[in-house]
């Protein structure tokens, strides 16, 4: 039973690394309209790709529970984490933002005639995680907030990209599909990663109302997010956790 936790680790790594074969597969569409704009028809795989990320969430969520419920932490388990977090929330959406940084400069003119060096970038996100990760696992101060964004929550993030430009949610595509786009988040997200902007740890001590009205308050508005706005949330829970964690700094603290 004290291995169950590492069990749930390993199939984060497996979501993780299947999501990174999914995406690597291409099969877009780009159709050139009378109007001059260029019509996109995503692979679906790479949908699939983002609801593996999203079931690796639900899984890291699951070997903490777990490892906390039977009293089953280890070092061993600690790193193991980090290592299947960084493949999961580093590497796969990394996989991810290349290739749609890749159909963005596809539909543009001469842009298959690009360098592979415009694609370099995406790399920061995949380092940023592992930094991140390292920083967490060696910081022996108080677990009562973050610093930083977790790598989780990044990955969960660019996962949203797929599925918004897929589906064309509130006409968002063309906004998305845009290299100057893709490369603001990259670098938004990766400078969240490493940084030490003090965020909210949902983990519960109590589940009274006065000591953690934060946590609670920012469940209420992602949970409102995400009924409206569905994958278009991902963005807005963002700024949310963001500035719900700096109105509560002291709390934090």
């Amino acid at each position: 039973m004290k291995q169950l936790a590492n069990l749930f680790t390993l199939i984060n790594l497996c979501f993780g690394s299947i999501a990174i074969v999914l995406t690597l597969q291409t099969g877009e569409t780009i159709i050139n309209l009378e109007s001059g704009e260029w019509k996109i028809f995503f692979p679906e795989k790479i949908t699939w790709a983002a609801v593996c990320i999203f079931c690796a969430a639900v899984v890291d969520f699951f070997d903490g529970f777990i490892a906390r419920l039977l009293k089953a932490d280890s070092e061993m388990g600690k790193q193991l984490d980090s290592l299947a977090d960084v493949v999961s929330f580093g590497v796969a959406p990394g996989a991810i933002l290349y290739q749609i940084l890749r159909i963005a400069f596809a539909a543009e003119p001469s842009g298959m005639e690009q360098s592979s060096l415009y694609f370099l970038p995406v790399l920061l996100v995949p380092v940023s995680a592992a930094w991140r990760l390292a920083r967490f696992n060696i910081d022996s101060s108080s677990s009562h907030h973050f610093k930083g964004l977790p790598a989780p929550a990044a990955g969960l993030l660019i996962a949203t990209l797929p599925m918004i430009s897929f589906y064309n949610l509130f006409d968002l595509q063309s906004l998305l599909v845009n290299k100057w786009t893709l490369y603001a988040i990259v670098l938004l997200v990766s400078y969240l990663m490493v940084s030490s902007i003090p965020l909210i740890n949902l983990k519960f001590k109590n589940y009274t109302w006065k000591e953690n009205i934060s946590k609670y308050l920012l469940i209420i508005l992602s949970l409102t997010a995400i009924i409206l706005l569905g994958w278009v949330s991902g963005f807005v829970i963002l700024i949310t956790y963001i500035l719900v964690s700096l109105l509560f700094k002291k709390e934090l603290q």
